[in-house]
């Protein structure tokens, strides 16, 4: 999950091999850049950072996205196994690169439960497939649905049709 299945833009690859030598830590890809439903253009890029240090990670992403710490999201998984992982998040958008990238920022000691969470959605059955494309289509490509209703819906598809079990995730905003 070092490597993407969706080949990305010449400036995503520079922005993260420079985020990569700047944090000297691996960057782990996951959701729709990893499987044929990715949107080139509208989907954005989900990333995970795994560190011994988080506090002193989100300092360094804090100083390399060039955004305040209090833009860090607190945020609490709980996976379909089970366990139970905490973390920081942001959205980093850069209109003039074309990137829309959501950083997860976790303890290393989450790294093998949330990295077998990701994996299996990974290889999602065709139908599903076949049904995030035509729900990405309707959204990015002819913006005939909202925010809300995509995010929605693709909860709903992936949680239903993907997960055996049922995961929660809560954002917690401090402000």
């Amino acid at each position: 999950m070092e490597t993407t299945y969706n080949t990305l833009s010449p400036q995503a690859v520079n922005f993260f091999a420079k985020l990569k030598n700047y944090i000297d830590l691996p960057i782990y890809y996951f959701g729709s850049v990893q499987r044929p439903d990715y949107f080139f253009g509208g989907s954005d890029i989900d990333v995970d950072i795994f560190t011994p240090h988080p506090k002193s990670t989100v300092m360094q992403m804090s100083n390399f996205l060039n955004k305040p710490q209090d833009e860090f999201k607190r945020m609490v998984w709980k996976l379909c196994n089970g366990t139970v992982a905490v973390g920081q998040k942001i959205m980093y958008k850069d209109p003039a690169q074309g990137l829309v990238v959501e950083f997860s920022i976790y303890d290393e000691k989450y790294k093998a439960a949330v990295l077998a969470e990701h994996q299996h959605k990974m290889q999602l059955p065709f139908y599903v497939t076949f049904l995030l494309i035509f729900l990405k289509m309707f959204y990015y490509g002819l913006h005939i649905i909202s925010e809300k209703l995509y995010t929605t819906l693709k909860r709903l598809i992936l949680n239903t049709l993907v997960n055996t079990e049922e995961e929660y995730f809560v954002i917690v905003d401090m402000k």
